[in-house]
């Protein structure tokens, strides 16, 4: 009789990790093809990495934060104040704060940095009131539909 194995899930750590080298690679403007030829890596492998799929070995890391300029205590920011709260309860995981959700997001790291582009005051309220604008139309839709 063979028992079924779990499909792999990432450890929430490893996902953190890679999520950090994803952000990082992103606001310097590197892409995933890029930093693997900077590792002798495969942009699939970094993808993995970043999905936190594969586990980034611990010297491999240490190249990546020389590559990205970061110390690696970057990498388990969030992690490490969570760790060290007192837990919320046996199945809840920490709250982690929707714009952090945002900015870990391809989309909402872009529209960051374009948005921190525009020095004008004024043409920045204008697109703030058209994102706001587009939201409530998206929100009249749903309770429509």
């Amino acid at each position: 009789m063979a028992t079924l194995v779990p499909k792999k899930q990432a450890n929430p750590v490893d996902a953190q990790v890679g999520n950090r080298v994803r952000l990082r690679r992103m606001l310097i403007g590197m892409s995933q093809e890029k930093l693997g030829e900077l590792l002798g890596l495969t942009f699939q492998q970094v993808q993995k990495y970043e999905k936190g799929v594969n586990r980034i070995g611990a010297g491999r890391l240490f190249h990546i934060a020389q590559i990205l300029s970061v110390p690696i205590d970057y990498f388990y920011e969030g992690v490490i104040e969570a760790g060290s709260r007192q837990a919320p309860g046996f199945a809840e995981e920490p709250a982690r704060p929707p714009v952090m959700d945002f900015l870990a997001s391809g989309e909402g790291l872009q529209l960051s940095l374009a948005f921190m582009k525009i020095k004008d005051a004024k043409v920045r309220k204008r697109v703030l009131d058209l994102v706001r604008s587009l939201a409530e139309e998206e929100g009249e839709e749903a309770k429509a539909g």
